[in-house]
């Protein structure tokens, strides 16, 4: 007879493995390329310091000179906090004693629901490598009506999110009902007629504010990162374009890795775009056939090189950036691996207070980090 304790072996023996294998190598070939570690963890801390000047004092002189002296403040220093991401099924008691007869019916059950699950922290995730660490998807365009804006950016996966719009008149909380990709439009399950949007009012996941990665937005954009202000501390300023998208040209894209390398040392091994950004990149290189055979790399596939390196399209990069990475400098900094919440006596599946079902949460301790800030470069697209 099936019980709930079987689920939970089935849980902790075999989804735990499966999580780890897709949730590591199949969100995106950035993720794929960046190095997951637990070393600079201390609790709930990471404590990380880089050389901000790889230039040792050394100078040639006569034996009896005085040796060089050494090259002080050269490192840099910043502590943050782990990010908490978590994700929870949960199991009717219902369908587990439906079950209680046939195996296949109850791994039937824990499939669709680890399915969901997976498919969510994927694109979670995805979208994570690109944020702030505010839980921003989009911004307002303007109103069409009172259950439907106009979005900068639409994505597919916003259907049935809840989120929160700051505006000037307050925050409007609603959760999206249908997306209109074409029409960049999304209307919501109750009417907003209360609120004064304007164009530019940020549209925030609900309670993710602050809680999530520090992707690359956050490394690119904003005054500080890490702590430093990035007027006075260079080593926290990336390059940045800012371009026409009609003046793009294929010199844009050269001079970027180049100045990059020539600057900071660092060599540019990863491009990453939106689709829309990569089909221009492709019209313009077309002419010079640097159009190659399919080839896979990092867990993706590409078949556009910009002097060599490879270009990707991903579905979560805005339509208006182009990021230069040198995906070495990035680091996930992990307590541990993707793992099951367990109580006290090492339970996953657990009564959900006042309902007749159970969860199981699954959780990762983690948080994003740019080792170095100025070896890496964005072009930053305008209509």
């Amino acid at each position: 007879m099936i019980k709930v304790s079987d689920a939970e072996h089935v849980l902790k023996d075999y989804y735990l493995a499966v999580v780890n294998t897709q949730l590591n190598g199949e969100i995106s070939p950035f993720y794929s390329a960046i190095t997951k570690t637990s070393e600079n963890v201390y609790g709930k801390q990471i404590k990380m310091s880089v050389i901000k000047n790889n230039m040792a004092s050394i100078k040639a002189c006569e034996e009896d000179e005085d040796l060089p002296a050494p090259n002080t403040n050269r490192y840099l220093h910043f502590e943050l906090p782990l990010k908490n991401i978590y994700g929870t099924i949960e199991l009717s008691d219902k369908l587990i004693r439906a079950s209680s007869d046939s195996s296949n019916t109850l791994i039937n059950m824990l499939n669709t629901e680890m399915e969901g699950l997976i498919s969510d922290a994927k694109a979670n995730l995805a979208r994570m490598l690109y944020g702030d660490e505010s839980g921003l998807l989009t911004k307002v365009v303007k109103k069409i009506s009172d259950y439907t804006l106009e979005l900068e950016d639409v994505k597919s996966s916003y259907l049935l999110r809840s989120v929160d719009i700051e505006t000037s008149s307050g925050t409007a909380t609603a959760i999206i009902t249908s997306v209109d990709r074409a029409a960049k439009t999304v209307s919501f399950n109750k009417s907003l007629s209360g609120f004064t949007f304007s164009s530019g009012d940020r549209v925030l996941l609900t309670g993710a504010s602050g809680n999530e990665l520090k992707g690359l937005s956050y490394i690119f954009e904003g005054y500080t990162c890490y702590g430093y202000n990035r007027a006075s501390e260079p080593y926290f300023k990336p390059k940045i374009l800012n371009i026409k998208r009609s003046d793009l040209c294929e010199d844009n894209l050269i001079e970027i890795v180049d100045e990059i390398e020539e600057n900071s040392g660092n060599k540019v091994n990863m491009i990453l775009c939106s689709f829309k950004t990569r089909r221009l990149l492709a019209k313009l290189y077309a002419s010079t056939k640097q159009i190659v055979n399919t080839t896979e790399i990092h867990g993706g596939f590409t078949d556009l090189f910009v002097n060599t390196v490879p270009v990707y399209a991903d579905a979560f990069c805005p339509d208006n950036r182009i990021y230069f990475l040198n995906t070495n400098d990035f680091v996930l900094c992990q307590l541990c691996d993707w793992s099951w919440l367990e109580n006290e006596s090492g339970r996953v599946l657990t009564q959900v207070p006042g309902k007749a079902a159970f969860s199981a949460t699954l959780v990762k301790y983690a948080e994003l980090v740019c080792k170095r800030p100025s070896g890496q470069g964005m072009i930053r697209l305008s209509d």
